[in-house]
């Protein structure tokens, strides 16, 4: 059953059906017939400024301006730009419902239909007999490009503009770098694939854009963590996302029983760690579910948050926080288990120490070579004298599994 068009004489979308691409597929699919689209200057401004600090939203709903142009022409309808634009201020207010009231006024002033995916933009328009169309996003998650460069032995994929796209399929320690397609990838293609990604981040309940800068961006989409970087931080633009290809439990690892032990009773300030790609998460995963099994209350700190854990450990990002907050939250909240991963930065190792001086069981994942260099990071960032006192436990992971303790 087809259907039903909605007729209207003036359509007046604000930012949020802009940059998700829905003004374009609900004209092309005839769900909504306008005589005009009329866009105000300053959905205009804040696209603009978001392309200029290179937020990957801006890209979207410029994009998506472009659409609207070549449709015009294609179904007859006329695309127009009106209302005054935004001082920098109000640009910068965007958040504060600066913005969404001029729309607001025009759609208004035209007698239009303002078109929104907003709530609360929709509630305040129908409260002053704005006429409205509300749609909320859906939520259904689709397959996207990306994946289909992934099989189940594929551990990463690496794409870059102008090179062959590569994956490296194995397990930690026992990989390979193959070549999964003899075609070279486009800039526009790579360019398209990360705009792929930021929407679906967008509508699904399990994408996040974790952090966000001029020239990268890092996006936890389901299983996925991607990194997305582009000039003028990288000289091209990159894509790589990598996967988890094993779930393993504490058991899987077969712990001696004094190992065993300790992690359950005595261990509290623990150091996991191993170089890249070696299965540290994989085993901080583990040992998370381990002591979520044994009655106990875990959390986690991540960056982004990859870990595949049970509903009832609860996982927050410090990219959408700061240190001050996560550390106020963890000894308000009184987890008897956090696990760090990872700790990169001398505001996370300051952070790791402060909690497990002030109780709270903590494992934390770094970067290392050894075990020693693993000790090493935490010198010149903390008292010496201090570092018996935060760190009981090293586990040194290798090749997948646990090589030093």
């Amino acid at each position: 059953m087809a259907k039903k068009s909605e007729q209207v004489e003036k359509l007046v979308p604000d930012t949020s059906v802009i940059i998700e691409g829905l003004v374009s597929k609900r004209l092309s699919s005839k769900e909504i017939v306008a005589q005009s689209v009329i866009v105000h200057e300053a959905v205009i401004a804040e696209l603009e400024h978001q392309a200029n600090t290179n937020r990957s939203i801006g890209f979207l709903g410029l994009e998506e301006i472009e659409k609207l142009k070549l449709l015009s022409a294609k179904l007859g309808f006329n695309l127009e730009f009106s209302g005054v634009r935004p001082r920098a201020a109000e640009i910068r207010n965007a958040r504060l419902g600066e913005i969404d009231s001029m729309i607001r006024e025009l759609a208004f002033e035209q007698d239009g239909t303002l078109f929104t995916a907003d709530k609360v933009q929709a509630l305040v328009a129908q409260a002053k007999n704005i006429k409205t169309i509300f749609v909320k996003v859906q939520t259904i998650s689709k397959k996207i490009r990306l994946e289909t460069f992934f099989d189940s032995s594929t551990m990463s994929v690496h794409l870059r503009e102008n090179v062959t796209p590569f994956a490296k399929k194995g397990f930690p320690g026992k990989w390979d770098f193959v070549k999964i397609t003899e075609q070279a990838l486009k800039r526009e293609e790579v360019e398209k694939i990360a705009m792929e990604i930021l929407e679906e981040a967008s509508i699904r309940r399990d994408g996040f854009v974790e952090i966000e800068r001029q020239g990268s961006t890092i996006v936890q989409l389901g299983n996925y963590r991607i990194v997305i970087t582009r000039p003028p931080l990288s000289d091209g633009w990159e894509i790589t996302a990598v996967r988890p290809v094993r779930r393993l439990t504490l058991d899987d690892y077969k712990l001696s029983e004094k190992l065993k032990e300790r992690i359950a009773k005595q261990a509290e300030g623990i150091l996991i760690a191993g170089s890249p790609g070696m299965g540290k998460s994989t085993f901080s995963q583990a040992l998370a579910e381990f002591y979520a099994s044994s009655g106990k209350i875990v959390k986690t700190v991540e960056a982004p948050r990859d870990l595949v854990l049970p509903e009832s450990v609860t996982q927050y990002a410090i990219s959408h926080g700061d240190a001050q907050e996560i550390h106020d939250i963890l000894l308000l909240s009184r987890p008897d288990y956090t696990i760090f991963d990872e700790m990169r930065n001398t505001d996370d190792f300051r952070l790791f120490a402060d909690l497990r001086l002030a109780g709270i069981g903590l494992a934390g994942v770094v970067h290392a070579t050894n075990p020693i260099d693993a000790i090493q990071r935490f010198v010149g960032r903390i008292e010496l004298g201090v570092i018996p006192q935060v760190i009981d436990t090293v586990i040194f992971i290798k090749d997948g599994f646990i090589n030093k303790v």
